[in-house]
């Protein structure tokens, strides 16, 4: 029997409420020129206090050293194991999830970036200067139209605006492999990547797709920064036990942002529409607070902050954060998380392989003597370093929902 397979046959039904609120790329470093951490320079008096009832400890999203995407690093959240194949969801399935479209066995959908490329075609901003959404709108309706009247043989191109500089994919045709690199080379000064087969089944595919590519390009050449394009994580929909078959859990996700809708709701969980700052997704959450069980609360700012190598935006954001915990907490739930799917270090403006805090709440936890919730006090924490996937039994422990194992 697998660990998800006994954590399932534990779980029984209560009363009780959790909640997991994952502040997006929370962790972060000490370095010569950084001396303290986000979490360290904000003033967070009422996480603060929650971590002095409470107990801290660090997760690891994946394994020591790697880099999770946020895939990856909200799966082993929820308490699935991101490193088995079968858990293995591709980017572009979480974004069009996400964006609330349904997809059919067999197709594959593709994260889309746009991006600027000068004259010699070599990349000088990956995200194209983060257009407004409405001009994303525009752009990908170019490429639609331009699509549709020029057909590639044996593939149908569905172009969905996302967020901002991001788009989905998806390509519907017969015998279409998802087993294609990403053409996002991850830095400028080169030009975009070449779609290549990871198995040479997918060549087919490939040669559908670059036709399509060149269509796509030639649509938006006159486009002062919008003019490339760069695709990431070809994947098909896979099948994940839900939530409600696992832990006999009522759970609601409350994010603003494509990716983790799309994520939540390959775990079973109903998504509920809401903003993206902390104000306006506690709104939502206190209308819904008889509907659910567990709450998945997510918050971007912290993330964007870091990967804009921006430490004051980043003390900002967990500041505004716990302006709003008392709104939280006078909802009574009964088990309290907070951390982050992974750390997204300001010094490195880039996700990274390190733990990432946790504090764990509840009438049931170990106090410990920590005082703050911070990176070295998380070191020193009773929950100790543990794989982010075991945080899901331990909050259903916490909330009394795992019965006793063996006689």
């Amino acid at each position: 029997m697998d660990e998800q397979s006994l954590y399932s046959r534990l779980a029984e039904p209560s009363e009780t409420k959790i909640v997991l609120l994952v502040l997006d790329g929370v962790g972060d470093l000490r370095t010569a020129e950084q001396p303290r951490t986000a979490l360290e320079a904000a003033n967070t008096p009422h996480l603060d206090a929650l971590a002095e009832r409470g107990a801290l400890g660090r997760i690891v999203p994946v394994a020591p050293g790697i880099t999770p995407g946020s895939g990856p690093g909200h799966l082993a959240l929820f308490g699935y194991d991101p490193r088995l194949p079968e858990v293995d969801i591709g980017r572009g399935v979480l974004e069009a999830l996400g964006l609330g479209l349904v997809l059919r066995r067999g197709e594959v959908a593709v994260r889309g970036n746009f991006a600027t490329a000068d004259a010699q075609g070599n990349l000088v901003d990956r995200r194209a200067g983060r257009p407004p959404t409405e001009e994303c709108r525009r752009i990908c309706a170019l490429l639609q139209e331009a699509l549709d009247a020029e057909p590639v043989p044996g593939l149908e191109v569905q172009v969905v605006p996302g967020e901002a500089h991001r788009f989905v994919l998806v390509l519907r045709g017969e015998n279409l492999s998802a087993e294609i690199r990403d053409t996002d080379p991850q830095h400028v000064g080169v030009p975009a990547l070449a779609p290549e087969p990871r198995l040479p089944e997918a060549q087919p595919t490939v040669d559908r797709l670059e036709r399509a590519l060149v269509i796509m390009r030639r649509a938006i050449a006159d486009e002062p920064k919008a003019n490339e394009v760069l695709l990431r994580g070809f994947s098909k929909l896979p099948h994940l036990p839900s939530w409600e078959e696992l832990y006999h859990l009522r759970a609601g996700a409350f994010a603003g942002y494509p990716l983790y809708r799309g994520v939540a709701s390959a775990c079973g969980m109903e998504v509920v529409e809401c903003g993206k700052r902390i104000g306006d997704i506690l709104d939502q959450v206190e209308r819904h607070w008889q509907d659910f069980d567990f709450f998945f609360l997510h918050v971007k700012q912290t993330d964007q902050a870091g990967e804009d190598g921006n430490l004051p935006a980043k003390v900002a954001v967990l500041e505004e954060v716990d302006a709003a915990l008392p709104r939280l907490l006078e909802l009574a739930p009964d088990v309290v998380a907070v951390t982050g799917d992974h750390s997204t270090p300001a010094p490195m403006a880039a996700h990274s392989w390190h733990p990432v805090p946790l504090l764990l709440w509840s009438e049931h936890c170990y106090v410990d003597d920590r005082r703050r919730f911070t990176e070295e006090e998380a070191i020193h924490g009773h929950l100790g370093t543990f794989p982010a996937r075991y945080l899901t039994p331990m909050m259903l422990a916490n909330a009394g929902r795992l019965k006793k194992f063996g006689a």
